[in-house]
């Protein structure tokens, strides 16, 4: 008669551990109480991800706002930019009408002068 060694116990006893613990397991997961937890746990996310989804459209929000004053800024901006160039082109076109003036009257006196 063969002896059956001490490793082939412990391999034994831990596929029997192994079956046994899968087995409970099993019933525990599936038991009426677990259901109640993971019911519980998904209502728990479900109220999380509204959570988020409002933030996220309040973030949203903030920031269409944000862009659209940003863009509201740009524009007044351009628009002074663009008025300060018409004015400047203005005042150049002015001191150039006075320059050609005081020539024109420069030449005239030199004429007379002659």
């Amino acid at each position: 008669m063969k002896f059956i060694g001490k490793q082939s116990c412990v391999g034994i006893g831990c596929v029997a551990a192994g079956f046994l613990a899968g087995t409970v397991g099993k019933l525990i997961l599936t038991s009426k109480d677990a259901k109640k937890v993971y019911t519980h746990c998904t209502a728990a996310v479900l109220r999380g991800k509204d959570t988020l989804m409002e933030t996220t459209t309040t973030l949203r929000e903030n920031c269409e706002d944000i862009y659209e004053d940003a863009m509201d800024m740009n524009a007044v901006r351009y628009a002074e930019e663009e008025m300060l160039m018409v004015e400047n082109a203005r005042a150049i076109v002015e001191a150039y009408d006075e320059d050609e003036e005081a020539a024109g009257e420069q030449v005239e006196e030199a004429k007379d002068a002659e």
